[in-house]
């Protein structure tokens, strides 16, 4: 398969209400999309980075730096370019992840719409629809944060992840537990807000019954997650400290996770994703798929990847109405907590051309 060329494209999309995590608050998302395009057909992709480096040391306007720099006219001069050589012929390119996901993905759903064949099968999905978790912010106040839980239970989310940071944590918790009782599926995320010596204040998370504490220390402490394990009984998961499978497999030899948030973006790629849960189920690791407040296009390929056997743990694919108003794609929506995963070519979306020229703020064409 030969590039025609690529587009680039920046959105920006209003949320339906502010996001609010350890490392900031969004009103509203900033993406940049790629349509890569072949003689037969074209593909999307998008990149999960933000606006500024905040959740990583990725964001848009070096995602699109090296985009058109460096990536895609490495792409160009190839003679022939499937999904499985886009890593090799990056690979002389260091970091930039998240970029290089984007594009991979733009490549795959180009071949797959091709052949006719979709993200899911082509990853190894075993199930037609998943099991779908909902990402609570930090909010003014635990009475706000109980209705927000509540309204999303009544939506049918099957599981409630609450973002957490010192000074909201410990308290916030206890009381949506307190409210909704013991067969509430509750896990917390801390962003990595939290340091080795708060050990003592985490355990007091403990009588809770979560089913996890995601990434409490810096992304780079892998050891320092390993020795919270021992002192506190809340099982770890990795997020930010997960960038492939060789990292996936390193910490759990460790003792630094006892389950994987695996973030395709985050590890270049659904390809790679897919080694990652490789590799944890081979180890007896939980795996779940996380989100990134993604357009339906992203979305459907998390809810591919999540449909994996490995992936035994709700994951954030939330249903589009979490965070937009008026998706890009026909939306997803939420059916007794579960999303369909998407059976047609390549991820079995497309962007709705008026809907996505109303959020476009730019766009380019790079060819050879």
């Amino acid at each position: 398969m030969k590039l025609s060329g690529v587009e680039l494209r920046r959105v920006r999309m209003p949320l339906v209400a502010p996001f609010r995590t350890s490392f900031g608050t969004q009103a509203e998302r900033e993406l940049l999309l790629v349509r890569a395009v072949t003689p037969t057909g074209e593909g999307w992709g998008e990149c999960v980075a933000m606006e500024a480096p905040l959740y990583s040391s990725e964001y848009n306007d070096a995602a699109e730096h090296v985009l058109r720099n460096h990536l895609i006219p490495a792409l160009l001069a190839a003679e022939d370019v499937t999904a499985y050589k886009v890593t090799p012929l990056l690979a002389k390119f260091k970091g930039h992840r998240m970029a290089k996901a984007a594009l991979e993905m733009a490549v795959l759903d180009a071949e797959l719409r091709a052949h006719d064949r979709s993200f899911a099968a082509e990853l190894g999905s075993t199930r037609d629809s998943v099991a779908c978790g909902v990402s609570v912010g930090i909010m003014d106040s635990i009475p706000q944060l109980l209705d927000v839980v509540g309204g999303y239970l009544d939506e049918g989310y099957v599981r409630i992840k609450l973002k957490i940071e010192p000074g909201w944590d410990v308290e916030p918790v206890r009381q949506v537990r307190e409210r909704f009782g013991e067969d509430v599926l509750l896990q917390v995320d801390a962003n990595t807000a939290y340091t080795l010596g708060d050990a003592p204040l985490l355990g007091r998370l403990d009588p809770f019954d979560l089913l996890l504490i995601e990434q409490p220390l810096e992304e780079e402490d892998v050891l320092g997650h390993a020795e919270l394990a021992k002192r506190i009984r809340t099982p770890i998961c990795l997020d930010e400290s997960i960038v492939s499978a060789r990292s996936a497999a390193d910490a759990i030899k460790l003792g630094a996770c006892q389950i994987v948030n695996i973030k395709p973006g985050r590890v270049g790629g659904y390809l790679e994703a897919r080694r990652v849960h490789d590799v944890c189920a081979a180890h007896g690791v939980a795996v779940w798929c996380g989100g990134m407040i993604e357009t339906g296009l992203g979305r459907a390929a998390n809810v591919a990847l999540a449909s994996l056997p490995g992936f035994t743990l709700p994951g954030d694919t939330s249903a589009s109405g979490r965070f937009y108003r008026t998706d890009i794609t026909e939306p997803f929506v939420l059916e007794s907590g579960h999303l369909p995963v998407p059976t047609g070519p390549g991820l079995g979306v497309t962007p709705i051309p008026d809907l996505l020229d109303e959020v476009t703020k730019a766009k380019a064409w790079i060819s050879s």
